[in-house]
């Protein structure tokens, strides 16, 4: 599973920041890596140098293998919890998505073939 994290201008960005977030990211989505191809991560401060309220947002695309992609986002007035939300929002998601394909298959079924 690769992670790519993407930062606006008013992000300093780096090789720190890319390797905690891809972590947490990590941390979050492993139990799906073997449906998922890549994860994009996009990060950005909407006021830039003022201090604001949920001004700190975050954008996880999940590529999935046969599937379309999940997205999902969060708003925060750091840049931690708006990833950290935003991985757990994902997280909700591909449980919802993927473990619909996890059940179906080979799953014990209601139906006894008696009428």
């Amino acid at each position: 599973m690769q992670i790519q994290v993407n930062t606006d201008n008013n992000i300093a960005g780096g090789e720190e920041l890319s390797a905690h977030v891809s972590a947490r990211i990590y941390n979050h989505l492993d139990r799906y890596s073997r449906h998922i191809t890549r994860i994009e991560v996009h990060l950005s401060d909407a006021d830039g140098d003022k201090s604001g309220r949920s001004d700190k947002h975050c954008l996880i695309e999940a590529r999935l293998e046969g599937r379309q992609p999940e997205v999902v986002s969060e708003q925060a007035a750091t840049l931690e919890g708006a990833y950290s939300g935003a991985a757990r929002k994902m997280q909700h998601a591909l449980a919802t998505t993927l473990g619909k394909l996890d059940h179906a298959k080979g799953a014990d079924t209601i139906r006894t073939g008696e009428m």
